[in-house]
């Protein structure tokens, strides 16, 4: 007999190795959430609990040496996750969108997709102890129906979800299709993470 497991999903983790850029990233994104209005009115807006500067600044890389530096990381660690998932692209993937996000204590953020790109990542700068993890949904569960539960000890290719618990300096990237989501968690202290997608 012989069972392959086909269509594999593919989720990178790595880490970004230089611990003055995580604390620069720090100071910048508890700056940006103190300062920008425009952000914090478009999260009061939409209900997400903390700050995000996801629709009110699309320049962070040019507006500050950290996020340049940061650019330069990711864009190594997307090279080299499209390269292991042998995506034939054509030419390097480009930064599409970065922002900053700076969650409260017990917030979460909704499943959801990023459309228009082909990676999408988060690099983790401030995860306390008790910080939601970044949970993956296996993308064929619309279309399990009366598929059975899997069992507790199955492995993580076997699960309907996969939690991933990062620390700071974490980076994970996914391809822009794989719902994820951001379970409440019970930390004390705000979760500080920067998103981004490459197109």
């Amino acid at each position: 007999m012989t069972i392959r497991n086909l269509f594999a999903t593919p989720f990178y983790e790595g880490v970004i190795d230089d611990p003055a850029l995580i604390a620069e990233l720090d100071h910048s994104c508890r700056s940006l959430a103190r300062d920008d209005r425009a952000g914090r009115q478009w999260a009061r807006d939409h209900h997400y609990p903390g700050y995000t500067s996801y629709a009110s600044l699309a320049d962070l890389p040019a507006r500050d040496p950290a996020f340049a530096d940061l650019k330069r990381h990711l864009d190594r660690h997307v090279r080299a996750f499209a390269e292991a998932a042998h995506m034939d692209l054509g030419k390097k993937p480009r930064l599409d969108s970065l922002w900053a996000n700076v969650l409260k204590p017990g917030g979460g953020h909704s499943g959801h997709i990023h459309p228009h790109s082909i990676i999408s990542g988060t690099v983790y700068v401030a995860v306390p102890p008790g910080a939601g993890p970044l949970k993956l949904e296996d993308p064929r569960l619309p279309m399990l129906m009366n598929a059975p539960s899997r069992l507790p000890d199955a492995p993580a290719e076997a699960q309907a979800f996969f939690y991933a618990a990062p620390a700071a300096g974490t980076i994970f990237l996914w391809e822009s299709w794989l719902r994820h989501e951001v379970p409440a968690g019970a930390a004390k202290a705000e979760r500080i993470s920067i998103s981004f997608n490459y197109g």
